[in-house]
């Protein structure tokens, strides 16, 4: 018996060997190469921490996301040329970065919340204007607050500050195919004024906290007529947080007004894309106007002298340091607010 299985059990234990060699071998293989990956990693993840080391040691920069699309462009804009002037590495929010990048091509790199924790930041209050002492400021880790927006702090960087808010080619695309679409008396015009007008809660703010006025029919009248008198059959394109408001105010006989988004109020990143890619504008109140007339260039009509002279506003505001000089102002009516 013994030697009829002779033949049979030497060739299995052969191949027995072999497979355990072979299992040893792959298997060694693999966990050398985990340990590999693993070593990798764990020095991946140093060199990162050393670079976010070296920046941190280096200085951080940033300002607070608040309020909406033009709050958060002036404070990115203020942010950019603060941190340039002093020569300390900028980041913004990721706040700030879901409300920008999907309009803009902004390359200011985003602060995560995670590195934002473990700084110990000074908070660093600014005004709605440049002040000699912004060029002088110290500490390391400084986080903006307020509501900064005014040209005086980033004009003199103005083709940068253009750069940054340069718009995606499908934001602009899609803007410049509203605006191909539009005639005037049966013709394509070729002067075309975006107009902003801002209403929803200022309605209500305005006369009651900052004893103020928002822009009326007479001045819209007034405003549009000046580009009438200017341009040869400009049209004109309203956009509005108050659209109803709109369609009863603002004359629409001549032919030369139309509303974007057909009359409805419209998703306020789409309102801006179309009023920045016209020649000029037509503003009332609001960092959202400022900025469309900023970036579209071309002249601008401004709501001047919008509230009385003993306003708690303007110990916050300062109309010289919001609307450019070259800007034309038609003073609003007070008289609503002399009635009470």
């Amino acid at each position: 018996m013994l030697s009829n299985r002779g033949p049979l059990f030497f060739p299995m234990a052969r191949f027995i060997l072999f497979v355990f060699t072979a299992s040893t071998i792959f298997h060694l293989k693999q966990r050398i190469a985990n340990i590999q990956r693993m070593w990798d990693v764990q020095t991946l993840e140093l060199v990162m921490a050393e670079n976010a080391t070296g920046y941190l040691s280096r200085g951080v920069w940033t300002i607070n996301a608040v309020g909406r699309l033009g709050n958060q462009m002036g404070q990115y804009a203020t942010l950019y040329a603060l941190a340039k002037v002093n020569g300390r590495p900028a980041f913004i929010p990721a706040q700030m970065h879901r409300v920008l990048a999907p309009l803009f091509r902004i390359t200011l790199p985003v602060l995560r919340r995670t590195t934002a924790r473990r700084i110990p930041w000074q908070n660093y209050h600014l005004n709605d204007w440049m002040e000699e002492q912004y060029r002088h400021i110290s500490g390391k880790y400084v986080r903006f607050t307020g509501y900064p927006s005014s040209w005086t702090f980033y004009h003199h960087l103005r083709h940068e500050i253009l750069r940054e808010f340069t718009p995606h080619n499908h934001v602009r695309e899609e803007a410049q195919n509203f605006l191909r679409r539009l005639q005037v008396n049966g013709r394509r015009p070729d002067t075309f004024v975006g107009v902003h007008v801002r209403r929803g809660d200022y309605v209500h703010i305005m006369p009651k906290r900052w004893r103020g006025v928002v822009a009326d029919r007479r001045y819209l009248e007034r405003a549009l007529d000046w580009f009438r008198a200017r341009y040869s059959a400009p049209i004109f394109v309203v956009s509005s947080n108050g659209m109803a408001w709109c369609w009863e105010n603002i004359d629409t006989s001549r032919g030369d007004v139309v509303f974007a988004g057909n009359g409805v109020e419209n998703a306020p990143a789409k309102d801006f894309a179309l009023l920045t890619q016209c020649n000029h504008t037509v503003m009332t109140i609001g960092t959202f106007g400022v900025w469309a007339a900023y970036l579209a260039g071309g002249e601008t009509i401004y709501l001047a002298n919008y509230t009385l002279p003993d306003s708690p506003f303007l110990k916050v505001f300062k109309p010289e340091a919001t609307f450019l000089p070259e800007w034309i102002g038609i003073n609003a009516d007070l008289s609503p607010l002399l009635k009470h």
